[in-house]
């Protein structure tokens, strides 16, 4: 397990547009927390499945291909995207089982290298089944940050509004003041 801290800015997303977030940009510059093993352990340890999952290179590799199927999918055409989600669902299954404390379903794989990309194609199955028109990309000029719009009248536009909503009012402020 890393005991390496998360730097990205925008964190605790639903685990699909949390996979997203581990691309961002930082003073222009796009920053990747998938670029090895160790950033692959800090997101691991981050969405709480470190331990379960190895951070190992083939891991890496599987949720790479995820992180671009979703991303196809969210930011380009779901059509041309369900093929590339469709292949990383096809290395897992949900298992219905009867407990103790009543229904389950568990997720199986194969291959539990597959384990981490499964889940986060499953979960954007299911921010699709909830409200697939709350999966947001921030309107901050130049961020490329996802959200899953939460708030009461669905109108949420910034990953955050101290950093992109904040910045976007400023320069808004600071247009309106030179023209007057």
């Amino acid at each position: 397990m890393s005991s390496a801290r998360d730097p990205r800015p925008l964190t605790g997303e639903p685990l699909a547009l949390d996979l997203l977030n581990t691309r961002w940009n930082s003073d222009g510059v796009t920053q990747d927390l998938l670029a090895d093993t160790d950033g692959l352990a800090v997101w691991l340890a981050s969405n709480g499945l470190a331990g379960t999952h190895p951070a190992d290179a083939a891991a890496l590799r599987h949720l790479r291909a995820a992180r671009e199927a979703i991303e196809a999918a969210v930011d380009g055409s779901p059509e041309r995207a369900a093929p590339l989600v469709d292949a990383v669902l096809e290395h897992g299954r949900i298992r219905a089982r009867l407990t103790a404390g009543g229904p389950a379903e568990e997720p199986e794989f194969a291959d539990p290298a597959w384990g981490p990309a499964w889940l986060a194609a499953r979960n954007y199955l299911d921010l699709l089944t909830r409200a697939p028109e709350r999966i947001r990309t921030c309107a901050g000029g130049g961020c490329i940050l996802h959200f899953f719009d939460t708030s009461r009248n669905g109108t949420r536009r910034w990953c955050s509004m101290a950093a992109c909503g904040n910045r976007t009012k400023a320069s808004r402020h600071y247009a309106r003041s030179k023209e007057g």
